[in-house]
């Protein structure tokens, strides 16, 4: 019964992770039907090789943007109270 609303309705993708700021991966609300977009970023359907390339590019990425953008270390002050 879910393939039939997709078939006539079409697909209802919501982005389910943020790869990069380019690359998303996407999931269907009603059928799970799982997509990613590609190098030319066209969407295409999620295989374990594409998800395997999503997962090695979000460490990349990820470690590119913590060099670029350091997180500043919180100082704990001391608070005195009487």
């Amino acid at each position: 019964m879910k393939n039939i609303h997709c078939l006539v309705f079409g697909h209802d993708f919501k982005v389910t992770r943020n790869v990069t700021y380019h690359v998303k991966e996407y999931t269907c609300k009603t059928c799970n039907k799982q997509l990613t977009t590609n190098g030319s970023g066209h969407l295409t359907e999620l295989t374990p090789k594409f998800k395997e390339i999503n997962d090695v590019l979000e460490r990349i990425h990820q470690k590119r943007v913590s060099k670029i953008y350091p997180q500043k270390k919180k100082v704990d002050l001391l608070v005195f109270s009487h």
